[in-house]
């Protein structure tokens, strides 16, 4: 029997995805659950299981084709017969040339990225590998004896630049041994060339998607920052005292990121002006403290949701910042989980930044940044007077829409998420 394989449904507002890479070929086998291919959307890349074991018969969709949600990508055998359409693959290439809605699927454009090497090997290339080919110069035959590390043997950026520097450091004495004969006397005046050449590399797909979110954001809002220093010795020491006990329970270590995001839910309930958006001049201010977390990936930058953070306990939290944080690093994420936040949190503090000025992610009006925890000599205040004494120190920094928060309450705000943090209730936290 066979099973068309469908584009899936990647979220609410995404109507089409990219496909970036099949990780099976016409012929091979696969099981349920394993890998069939990695798909692009406008917020993240996902690989996408299969959903049937079977054999793979059809490929309908070239690496960098764009297609519509529910468009049949490929078709899988799940019965014997499979067999015999393989072994007839010679045959049906002569056949008559497919149906219409398949070929709509395959562009002249796309047909013209196919490189195939001398063996009959067809191969694809990313965009920047191929422009960088191009740029010095390097064949399709060339290109193809390249030997890859990416997946199914995919020839990857730095495979090439190896193979470019390789075959650099080859032709070098050739061309350096008639210099090496004649030392001809260079004048101290002389302008002096530099051998390197600027490198010319196009944005992925994350990157000019950031870029342009940004973009947008900073032509959006009116970005105030203010920043305040909370003193973090009580939570620094639970932790410590706590952290073992905690991992052996929960098999994940206890961070310092769940006591944050719990201070920031507590001030957003009562400032609702800093958990809303707005829709021209209309305010929308939200029910639920839907939390966006900023995780840095090898590729850029994901701001995973964790939605109604008003309903969960503090356990609740750190188990749901552990898995976003994880999913998002292996590309587990799902695109529907990258949207809806009604506020976000950036935590450079873990790159041991002391303070920043981020960048509102729209369509929120605040985003908190976090830096880095720092012992340093404080003035503490006691009623018998005042002493010196060395404190664990952490920098916050609001950023907002001045268009709905003014100066005032951004700064009651920060504030708030300060006494939060200074007073929070240690001993009945689980």
């Amino acid at each position: 029997m066979v099973i068309d394989i469908i584009m899936p449904k990647m979220g609410e507002s995404i109507v089409e995805g990219t496909i970036i890479e099949w990780r099976k070929s016409v012929g091979d086998s696969i099981e349920v659950d394993e890998i069939l291919l990695e798909i692009g959307t406008d917020k993240v890349d996902s690989e996408i299981p299969s959903p049937n074991a079977g054999i793979i018969t059809e490929l309908l969709a070239e690496p960098n084709d764009v297609i519509d949600i529910g468009v049949v990508i490929a078709r899988i055998e799940t019965e014997g017969s499979a067999s015999v359409k393989i072994q007839s693959k010679i045959e049906e290439e002569e056949s008559p040339p497919p149906s219409t809605e398949v070929a709509s699927i395959k562009s002249s454009q796309i047909e013209s990225e196919k490189v195939i090497s001398t063996s009959g090997e067809k191969k694809y290339y990313t965009p920047i590998v191929k422009s960088i080919a191009r740029k010095e110069g390097v064949s399709q035959d060339e290109l193809a004896s390249i030997s890859g590390s990416g997946n199914n043997n995919r020839v990857t950026k730095k495979d090439l630049l190896a193979y470019l520097e390789q075959r650099s450091s080859a032709t070098a004495p050739a061309k350096e041994a008639p210099a090496a004969m004649e030392q001809p006397e260079v004048s101290v005046s002389a302008p002096v060339i530099s051998p390197l050449a600027d490198e010319r590399i196009e944005m992925d797909k994350m990157r000019r998607s950031i870029a342009e979110h940004m973009r947008h954001s900073l032509d959006t809002s009116a970005h105030v920052h203010l920043m305040n220093e909370v003193d973090m010795t009580r939570i620094v020491n639970y932790v410590d005292e706590n952290s073992s006990s905690f991992k052996m329970r929960e098999g994940f270590p206890l961070t310092y990121t769940p006591f944050i995001v719990s201070a920031c839910v507590r001030a957003l309930q009562t400032f609702p002006d800093m958990n809303s958006s707005l829709d021209g001049t209309s305010i929308i201010r939200k029910k639920n403290v839907n939390i966006g977390l900023a995780v840095a990936v090898d590729a850029g930058l994901m701001v995973p949701v964790i939605p109604q953070c008003e309903e969960l306990n503090f356990l609740g939290l750190c188990r749901k910042v552990r898995d976003l944080a994880i999913r998002t690093r292996n590309k587990q994420i799902r695109p529907d989980e990258l949207s809806g936040s009604t506020f976000s949190i950036s935590n450079f503090g873990m790159f041991n930044v002391t303070t920043g000025t981020p960048i509102i992610n729209q369509p929120n009006v605040g985003i908190l940044g976090v830096g880095t925890i720092k012992k340093k000599p404080v003035v503490i205040e006691t009623k018998q007077g005042d002493t010196i004494g060395i404190r664990s120190m952490m920098f916050l920094s609001i950023g907002f829409d001045h268009r709905l928060v003014d100066g005032a309450g951004g700064a009651k705000f920060v504030e708030t998420v300060q006494k939060n943090l200074e007073n929070m209730d240690l001993e009945h936290l689980f």
